[in-house]
């Protein structure tokens, strides 16, 4: 479904993780405005939290949201400046709504407006589909009559609740101390830069601090999870133990180790997820993560006795599946990573602290414990532009998919999809031997490129 900026001009769509488009060009304050409405009608809460990142267009587009939403009689909780996380750590607290204002890794031209369901958890497909619906009827002007009176919402200074969700990360491993742990934060001049060097200093680490000056327009400039060159140097120049990098709304990290190496996402997962099996904590012995996760992931993870539950992209799917298995852990490569007895979503500050307590726990460095966890394989990616989308394409690609499956053996993968958001068809090909799977996804992408015409 397309959104409209008030109703005319460049048409937005809702995509896994809510708006998100050039501020105040596609995404506009009338649109915030209608959103906040059409959000307070449909989310079925009298109090949302409603949290930024530092982005220059984020008190524009707060200012709007909210009207919108106490214009219907929501009472807002504004927080301010804080991580997405602590947002959907809020609202699960209260079994209210949320929102966020952010474009996460995006340049900071760009922004955008994630919307939590009562009880801090990401729109279920119904729930998005009644929200984009009732949007359309506030933009047409047919919402019907407005509350007024006493019935109007206000809009309310609640930055001092965000203490309670950096108690919340400091209280997650359960007293004890990250003394003696040498870190270097790269906080991406994000919503993170204030409370990710509080909570780790609170804890004991030693922590050197990077990319903590927000301007409104520095934000993943050239740091953060998007940029990890800064980081990398850090790290070896401090002799430190790891480093971490948060995106620009902090729900996902990256770990850098002390050799400057990165560690992905994959990683990280795997690294919890064998520790916590063997703590008895990982329900079922079961890790959920996406189709896009690495092969040796999944191989790591056979060899640790740990079942591997798929999900398409999109970290709101990740959680549908924890949800409904009820397992404790699960995330993507990019680094949203969610411990699901401990939160509602992606939590990089929260996923940093989990990964330093590990490391002090193991008495290894993060670099044996990822090796020890998974292997990742070298992985090809490879998009083929289309005109349009093309019927039945898997489907007629079948026999080379199995063919390229024969070819690469049981510690070979392919993946073989159309993207959701872009004219591409996505080819992904994964072996232990780079050359094999540069054959393999060059075949490939040859046969889309036939059948596409």
């Amino acid at each position: 479904m397309s959104a409209e900026a008030g109703g005319s001009g460049p048409s937005l769509r809702f995509g896994t993780d809510g708006v998100r488009a050039v501020a105040n060009t596609e995404l506009t304050p009338e649109l915030a405005l209608a959103l906040g409405r059409a959000a307070a009608r449909r989310l079925g809460t009298g109090v949302v939290f409603v949290g930024r990142d530092t982005r220059v267009s984020g008190t524009l587009l707060e200012a709007a949201l909210c009207a919108g939403l106490a214009s219907e009689g929501v009472d807002v909780r504004a927080l301010g400046v804080c991580p997405t996380p602590a947002v959907a750590w809020l609202a699960a607290r209260r079994g209210v709504a949320g929102a966020m204002i952010s474009a996460s890794h995006n340049p900071f031209a760009d922004n955008g407006i994630k919307l939590f369901a009562p009880g801090g958890l990401k729109l279920a497909d119904d729930a998005q589909a009644a929200l984009e619906h009732e949007l359309v009827i506030v933009q047409a002007g047919a919402a019907g009559d407005r509350p007024h009176g006493a019935a109007v919402g206000q809009v309310l200074d609640a930055r001092p609740d965000v203490a309670a969700y950096e108690d919340a990360l400091v209280a997650s491993i359960e007293g004890r101390s990250l003394a003696g742990a040498r870190v270097v934060l790269d906080c991406a001049n994000g919503a993170a830069h204030e409370i990710g060097p509080e909570v780790l200093a609170e804890l004991g680490a030693d922590v050197e601090v990077l990319a903590a000056a927000p301007d409104g327009v520095n934000i993943n400039a050239g740091c953060g999870s998007t940029d990890l060159g800064p980081l990398q140097a850090a790290v070896t120049a401090r002799g430190a133990d790891l480093g971490l990098a948060f995106d620009g709304d902090a729900d996902r990290v990256l770990a850098v180790d002390a050799r400057g190496e990165v560690v992905d996402g994959d990683q990280l997962i795997a690294i919890c997820a064998v520790d916590l099996r063997a703590r008895g904590r990982l329900t079922e012995d079961t890790v959920v993560v996406t189709v896009m996760a690495n092969q040796g992931f999944r191989l790591g993870m056979r060899r640790a006795g740990i079942a591997v539950h798929e999900t398409q992209v999109g970290d709101r799917h990740v959680l549908a599946a924890l949800e409904a298995g009820g397992w404790a852990l699960g995330g993507e490569q990019s680094g949203h990573v969610i411990f699901r007895h401990l939160a509602t979503t992606g939590d990089g500050i929260l996923t940093g602290v989990q990964v330093v307590d590990l490391v002090q726990r193991a008495g290894a460095p993060l670099h044996e414990l990822a090796a020890a966890a998974m292997r990742r394989l070298p992985q090809v990616l490879e998009n083929v532009r289309i005109a349009a989308p093309v019927p039945g394409l898997l489907d007629a690609l079948a026999p080379a998919l199995e063919a390229a499956t024969a070819v690469l053996g049981e510690e070979g993968r392919v993946l073989v999809r159309p993207s959701g958001t872009e004219p591409l068809v996505r080819v992904m090909v994964e072996a232990a031997d780079p050359a094999a799977a540069e054959a393999v996804a060059a075949t490939l992408v040859d046969e889309v490129r036939r059948i596409v015409g």
